[in-house]
């Protein structure tokens, strides 16, 4: 049964003008807006991760720097030297070394080795000589691997320092981040607090944690989410014309537009029918009608 409209006798496009349809276009606009900052939110996520690929094949692979190139002053680090490689010889000072505490790693809990070394110009670098598996008392590994004795030569590559997270702590010999200034307040000396270093080789034979791998080179879904949320905005705005031609067609049913119209649509569909025969909706309502009228 058609519903009943008070605005029913307003002929042309009057209705649009209605509470109803004014609330269709004001949800219609919010949105479309919506849908057009979460596109540009995945497109800005894409860039991102575009420029994330582009620091590992540029660096993760080349020819190691020294230090003291690489980073002039203790505080340096360029967001673009992520992944590269520097060289430094000095010694680990093992007696220092620290674990940073709740970093997973293939979806298992664990910790990392931080071992401050000190170069022979006498700064000290912090080197993350790997992961660790949680032990099983839970708040340790079952067994640290110490590093290297004496004069050691290493790569590692450049990692910016994490950020520091208020409120969170960790126990003697820990660390909750890889907080570097931090770090620095609790060696003392001259410590480099713009970035670290995850280990890539070292000489001598000694064990490490599980060395950072090189990362997967990948774009993600943002790009067809971006596209997806574009045309989630379309399909809503393509609704709302639809309904519009609807209600049009039935306030103003004797409109020879719309007579004209439902006549073209009369023919095409009878075109159909002559050239693929009945559709299967049109088979189905025969079939209804026949058995009704039985």
């Amino acid at each position: 049964m058609t519903e009943s409209h008070p605005d029913r006798q307003r002929g042309g496009l009057r209705f649009l003008l209605s509470r109803r349809w004014i609330s269709y276009f004001v949800l219609l606009v919010i949105f479309a807006i919506a849908c057009g900052f979460l596109s540009h939110w995945q497109f800005e996520r894409r860039d991102w991760r575009l420029g994330e690929n582009h620091k590992v094949i540029a660096n993760f692979d080349a020819e190691p720097v020294t230090l003291e190139q690489a980073l002039p002053q203790l505080d340096s680090f360029d967001p673009q030297q992520e992944w590269l490689p520097v060289a430094m010889r000095g010694e680990y000072l093992a007696d220092q070394q620290l674990l940073a505490r709740n970093r997973p790693y293939d979806r298992q809990p664990g910790f990392e080795i931080l071992t401050p070394f000190r170069t022979d110009s006498g700064e000290v670098f912090i080197v993350n000589r790997g992961w660790l598996p949680t032990g099983e008392r839970g708040d340790l590994p079952d067994h640290i691997p110490a590093p290297p004795d004496g004069q050691v030569v290493l790569t590692a590559r450049l990692k910016p320092t994490e950020p520091h997270i208020p409120g969170r702590e960790a126990p003697a010999g820990q660390v909750p981040t890889i907080y570097l200034p931090g770090i620095a307040e609790q060696l003392g000396g001259e410590v480099y607090t713009g970035a670290y270093g995850l280990l890539r080789s070292e000489s001598g034979d000694a064990e490490t944690g599980t060395l950072t791998a090189r990362p997967e080179i990948t774009e993600g879904n943002h790009l067809s989410y971006a596209v997806q949320w574009i045309i989630f905005a379309v399909i809503a705005a393509v609704g709302l014309i639809h309904g519009v031609r609807a209600e049009f067609r039935e306030r103003n049913a004797d409109d020879p537009r719309v007579q004209a119209a439902k006549h073209r649509e009369r023919l095409r569909a009878q075109r159909r029918r002559e050239r693929y025969g009945p559709s299967d909706a049109e088979i189905e309502d025969a079939l209804i009608d026949e058995a009704m009228n039985r």
